[in-house]
């Protein structure tokens, strides 16, 4: 009977303890959504306008992930000489670039998870607690069309130049007249290249995004580790 009863206070004790992790984990999860709809609505540059006539770039997102879809050549910037593959014929179908679609992220994720049924668990606790290293992946398109998850906006061309110089930053330095290094992941038209920075929740995909606009002078939210934080500040295409 008394080896019934610690039994019964065993249970009881670990019920208690298993819903007061389940209850801290809702609470840290709440507040971490309510920090970044915060962050995401504090504007940054908000005197900025978009200029009727410039270089017009793309935000894409698919919900969970954004990056900057940018042409491959302009006045201010050849993107060939960066990433030769964006000069080269895609492929799946031999069409060349007329765009390439940059995006930041964790290395793992980038490399070995195509879908969220994909992500090891060991990875994702990694990443919550640790981080991860970042990475650059690099898509081709081709006369990529405005839609709701590929809006355009406009930048003067001295914008357009710091944007540059902001995703050149990511790059680790190349010697001189070797080509950079890619490798595939596990979709077979985009690239990727070593980065500098470290992935975590705090400095997500989307914040390189954000801070990469930001860098260029676009009005966008203080902290957008969400993909809708960076979205709601870019006006979808007129119908």
């Amino acid at each position: 009977m008394a080896a019934q009863t610690h039994r019964v206070v065993i249970l009881r004790q670990t019920g208690r303890i298993l819903l007061w992790l389940v209850a801290g984990l809702l609470s840290l999860v709440t507040a971490f959504l309510l920090a970044a709809w915060i962050g995401s609505s504090i504007p940054r540059n908000s005197d900025w306008t978009e200029p009727a006539d410039g270089i017009p770039i793309m935000v894409a997102s698919n919900g969970v992930h954004t990056e900057l879809v940018l042409p491959v050549v302009t006045p201010v910037k050849d993107w060939r000489t960066t990433f030769p593959s964006a000069g080269q014929p895609r492929p799946r179908d031999g069409w060349m670039p007329t765009h390439i679609a940059i995006g930041w992220g964790e290395r793992e994720v980038f490399l070995n998870t195509p879908t969220w049924g994909d992500l090891k668990l060991s990875t994702a606790i990694r990443i919550a607690t640790r981080g991860g290293e970042g990475l650059v992946r690099v898509g081709h398109y081709v006369n990529p069309q405005p839609s709701e998850y590929y809006r355009t906006i406009r930048l003067r061309p001295a914008e357009y130049a710091r944007l540059v110089d902001r995703v050149e930053t990511l790059l680790p330095p190349q010697p001189s007249g070797m080509p950079r290094r890619s490798r595939t992941g596990f979709d077979p038209t985009t690239l990727n290249y070593d980065a500098t920075g470290r992935y975590t929740l705090a400095n997500t995909c989307n914040q390189w995004t954000n801070d990469t606009l930001a860098y260029a002078g676009v009005r966008i939210g203080v902290w957008t580790p969400l993909a809708g934080g960076v979205m709601k500040w870019i006006p979808q295409p007129e119908r």
